[in-house]
């Protein structure tokens, strides 16, 4: 007998213990007319995201196929000496897991470069750079990202003068967490030709101080003024980032991530790394504004039997609530200013017309109440000017990005137009802290309304955004389930009663993702006929204490019916 051995988890089961199970001819004639599975799994609780049958006892897996998901005793007779017998003995399955929001190269960028996520204050921010500085001489512009100033004892943003103490010979360029802000020190802003009569760009800010001064900081398109600067990524470099961040999304317990900003080259390495078996992530891209023509020209793009998938357009409206670029119906609370806006009705209603048009999907971000109402409107006015009969897809599945500050009369308008919100639960638990005093307490009750929207009758695709957050799927669940901070802190400013439920938070980030992509019919549950993902975590997320998610790890991830990793 061949079995292979999966540490912890697979049960090296003998021939005859297995067969007093089946029935005494389940090896026998019967064998030919029953199907025989590559992988079973049994042995503890088994999630499928199927209404009709939520729970079952095992499943069969033949190929990229799950065979059979039912009873222990029925998926028996599926056994055979070549099955690889999975036993959960403590762990629990579901069906895989999907990040519907998430920048892949960025993710890979923050495990290969200068990655500043972890820094509590300035001083360690300061700390990191210095040290990082130090060990990486060669570098002529040090660049890094993650910082986050919102939870810092300082309780300000870091300035060029800041990293002049640091540095004052090498410009240094970092980006804040969001990516809708960076730093830069004095030797970046003088070699990129910035003065205080720098023209600012459309939907962009400089920071200055009471003295006119420049502070360092970039907000939104202002950023772009630095990019002269930035070394230039090679074709090798960033196939290095998109593969380091596939192999960190499958150890994290995802199967498939929706991608969203992404370039045709980053296109074309995934699609190559995928027909090379480099790496085993399913990724469904939403392309670039700059090649929206392509797409539109093209139609969908598919590579490595469906493995890569790019039928959708991301789009930028607003910027980001931590930043004040979010953009606001009335202004900030605790500043003079609405927020920013990157794009009008006149030059985005004739781009939405044509993808409605010709099938391909929109992906909007919009962080503000305003900048959602805006698009919530060019939507509408787009499906009303193109009729279901004159589409290529009759329901286009159109999505907002982030959707975290509604107008509670904007909310029920998700559903009646049929618009998914495309939600990270991680970024409330974040925001929460400061969303009060740049909103005040009135607009908080549109704010991360995730329960609300699903009572509504609109669908949440759940994801992560990394790498402005961690990627870790258990926060995610936690934060949409729990609403708390991770240390267990909540007030009511985060309305507690916009957590959703478990049974829910399994859909976010299963089945109604495979629906914001159209791959309902192919993946985000566990049934017979559907592709074999799932992610096996060393915890029950169903019934464990809620103080106890966030101790969950990933013990395998299966994509495709293949083992795609396996805890050590």
């Amino acid at each position: 007998m061949r079995r292979t051995l999966i540490a912890p988890l697979c049960a090296l089961l003998s021939f005859h213990a297995v067969a007093q199970e089946v029935a005494p001819d389940s090896f026998g004639d019967s064998q030919a007319s029953t199907p025989q599975a590559d992988i079973i799994i049994w042995g503890g609780p088994i999630y499928t995201a199927n209404d009709q049958n939520p729970q079952v006892e095992a499943i069969a897996i033949k190929g990229n196929t799950i065979l059979y998901a039912g009873t222990r005793a029925k998926t028996a007779t599926m056994l055979s000496p070549e099955t690889n017998v999975i036993e959960l003995r403590g762990k629990s399955a579901f069906p895989g897991f999907t990040d519907s929001h998430v920048h892949l190269s960025g993710v890979g960028k923050r495990a290969l470069t200068l990655n500043l996520d972890q820094a509590q204050s300035l001083t360690a921010f300061l700390e990191s750079l210095s040290d990082w500085i130090r060990t990486h001489p060669e570098e002529t512009v040090i660049t890094g990202s993650g910082w986050i100033e919102t939870h810092w004892p300082e309780k300000r943003f870091p300035t060029r003068w800041d990293l002049d103490a640091i540095s004052s010979d090498k410009p240094i360029i970092l980006t804040r967490a969001d990516h809708h802000a960076l730093v830069a020190n004095s030797a970046a802003i003088e070699q990129a030709g910035i003065t205080d009569t720098t023209s600012i760009p459309d939907g962009g800010a400089i920071h200055k101080n009471a003295l006119g001064e420049i502070t360092g900081v970039f907000v939104d398109t202002a950023q772009a003024l630095l990019d002269t600067l930035i070394p230039t990524e090679t074709k090798e470099t960033l196939q290095e980032q998109l593969q380091t961040g596939a192999d960190i999304s499958v150890k994290q317990g995802w199967t498939t991530v929706h991608n969203m900003s992404v370039s045709l080259q980053e296109m074309t390495l995934l699609e190559q790394l995928a027909e090379t078996d480099a790496i085993s992530l399913q990724v469904y891209n939403s392309l670039s504004p700059d090649y929206a023509q392509d797409l539109l020209s093209h139609g969908p793009f598919s590579a490595a039997d469906g493995q890569i998938q790019t039928n959708a357009i991301k789009l930028m409206v607003d910027g980001a609530l931590g930043s004040r670029g979010a953009a606001l119906l009335e202004p900030y609370s605790d500043a003079n200013t609405s927020g920013l806006l990157m794009r009008d009705k006149a030059t985005t209603l004739p781009l939405l017309l044509k993808a409605l048009a010709n099938g391909i999907q929109i992906n909007t971000h919009a962080i503000g109440d305003k900048a959602n109402r805006m698009v919530l409107d060019w939507y509408q006015e787009a499906f009303n000017t193109i009729p279901e009969i004159e589409r290529n897809r009759p329901d286009p599945r159109w999505r907002i990005e982030h959707a975290q500050i509604l107008n509670p009369a904007d909310i029920n308008r998700f559903a009646e137009l049929g618009v998914i919100a495309s939600m990270q639960p991680s970024h409330a638990i974040g925001d929460l802290f400061f969303a009060p005093s740049r909103l005040g307490e009135e607009r908080l009750k549109g704010a991360y309304s995730w329960e609300s929207l699903i009572e509504s009758g609109a669908l949440i695709a759940g994801g992560s955004d990394a790498p402005v957050e961690q990627g870790n799927p258990f926060i995610e669940f936690y934060a949409a389930t729990a609403r708390r901070a991770l240390n267990g802190y909540q007030d009511a400013d985060w309305h507690p009663e916009e957590a959703v439920s478990r049974a829910n938070a399994l859909k976010m980030f299963t089945l109604w993702p495979a629906i914001a992509s159209f791959q309902e019919t192919k993946t985000g549950s566990l049934e017979a006929g559907k592709h074999a993902d799932i992610s096996i975590f060393t915890i029950d997320l169903m019934t464990v204490p809620e103080t106890e998610i966030l101790s969950g790890k990933t013990a395998m991830t299966i994509i495709a019916g293949k083992i795609a990793y396996t805890a050590p």
